[in-house]
């Protein structure tokens, strides 16, 4: 799927798409510090770098993986830090349920089938069984700021590529950050520090139904305007 080192820029953005399904297998640590060493080259607001990764796997990961689940299954509300938003309405309600369209007609999974859909959701819940997470955080004390949000973005965007790479898959989730108490707890996040993303990491399973999907994508000439260039 991936992991030529020697792959051009067009190469990687191009061929990476988020994965949903990993192959049981650990990731040396060696190799999340050279996909970070990578990201952390992205650029950010006056080099103020705000970000802080914390990797997890193993035990912790599993008990992150426990409590969400058993937290949303009990009913007990979202307490996701960084703000969600109205939800999306219009062309932007459109591209989020043809992107779960595209997704669920991989898994197979139909529109009635209550089941598989609530156990779909619950993967998000469970950072999507990958073996690594890296939750995002940023200061506190930069709170406010819309350059800190941006700048994390930023470096989230070089991680999955970086990441893509060297072989590796991710998917950039929210619903594993919704109960941060659990998260904050097992990863051991500071108090002074805000919990923004989560992205699931680990090697592709080439046999995972949704993981091939490219899921569409707009046009230049729909996203961009250009102005003062000859016609």
């Amino acid at each position: 799927m991936s992991g030529n080192p020697d792959m051009t820029y067009a190469e990687v953005v191009e061929g990476r798409r988020s994965i949903r399904g990993y192959l049981d297998k650990p990731v040396p640590r060696d190799v999340i510090e050279d996909v970070l060493r990578l990201a952390m080259r992205s650029p950010s607001s006056m080099n103020t770098q705000p970000y802080h990764f914390h990797v997890i796997t193993g035990d912790p990961l599993d008990r992150i993986r426990k409590g969400n689940t058993e937290n949303i299954l009990a009913g007990v509300p979202d307490s996701r830090e960084f703000r969600r938003g109205e939800p999306f309405t219009g062309v932007h309600r459109d591209r989020q349920v043809g992107c779960a369209i595209q997704l669920f007609e991989a898994m197979g999974i139909e529109r009635d089938d209550k089941e598989k859909r609530q156990d779909w959701v619950l993967r998000g819940f469970r950072q999507f069984d990958a073996p690594v997470c890296v939750i995002i955080t940023y200061d506190k004390e930069l709170s406010g700021s819309d350059d800190t949000p941006f700048d994390c973005g930023a470096v989230t965007t070089a991680l999955v590529n970086a990441a893509w790479s060297r072989g590796l898959g991710c998917v950039i989730n929210s619903q594993g950050i919704m109960q941060s108490p659990v998260v904050r707890e097992h990863a051991n996040i500071p108090d002074d520090q805000v919990i923004m993303k989560a992205v699931a990491m680990g090697w592709p399973d080439p046999d995972f139904p949704a993981n091939p999907v490219k899921i569409t994508r707009r046009e230049v000439d729909e996203a961009a305007r250009f102005v003062g260039f000859d016609d």
